[in-house]
């Protein structure tokens, strides 16, 4: 008797036994799919993130760039520095190209008024971009620059430009947006810039929505 007992005991035991591993198998099968939920979540998450990231790369990396003199940004010319006294260097001719583009989603025709133009160091030059508003609606933009070769960016002194500055165009309208700039005369005397006789200027216009999201203020830039 003592062993059927024993043996009905153990019945008892091992059936518990048996419950509570089936127990523990549903509350890990829900555990897993719990995680397995979040995962996809998460991969959601930064696949959103990525897209978005992507989307604002460019203007991104031009405006890093120009905040820490980047890839060919140019210098802002120091109010206090007294431009009629600044030596010209006329036996060094620099032929400066001007160069225009937009990103796809700014339906604007944008170019520069002229092709080119010859400067000296030490000389402060003038030149016209053109942007006009093809479609019908108010359409704001926003622009950002680079010189080439890139070494020649430091060189490069804007006086007044239109870069960073929020241009709004009416359906059909069409502004001149002005570049006033100069050569450092120090360019001369570099000796990465012996054989550089051609700079490029270019602008690039973003339709201002795709720079909203960005955590940069614009303000105080272009106005120079």
């Amino acid at each position: 008797m003592f062993g059927k007992f024993c043996c009905s005991g153990y019945r008892n035991v091992f059936s518990r036994v048996k419950l509570n591993n089936t127990g523990l198998k549903s509350f890990h099968d829900y555990g897993s799919g719990v995680r397995k939920k979040s995962t996809l979540y998460y991969l959601g998450a930064v696949g959103v993130l990525v897209v978005g990231a992507s989307y604002a790369a460019v203007p991104l990396y031009r405006i890093f760039c120009q905040s820490y003199s980047y890839g060919g940004t140019t210098g802002t010319h120091d109010n206090s520095r007294d431009l009629s006294l600044m030596k010209k260097v006329k036996e060094k001719q620099i032929t400066i190209k001007f160069n225009a583009d937009r990103s796809s989603s700014l339906m604007w025709n944008f170019r520069p008024e002229q092709s080119e133009i010859i400067v000296t160091p030490g000389e402060t030059a003038l030149a016209f971009y053109r942007a006009e508003n093809k479609t019908s609606k108010a359409v704001d933009g926003i622009s950002t620059y680079n010189v080439i070769p890139f070494d020649a960016g430091q060189y490069f002194n804007k006086i007044q430009c239109f870069c960073f500055e929020e241009q709004r165009l009416n359906p059909g309208e069409t502004v001149e947006l002005p570049v006033f700039f100069y050569i450092d005369p120090e360019f001369a005397e570099d000796p990465r810039m012996e054989n550089v006789h051609i700079i490029t200027l270019s602008y690039t216009f973003f339709e201002s929505k795709e720079m909203g999201a960005l955590p940069f203020n614009f303000a105080g830039h272009g106005k120079k």
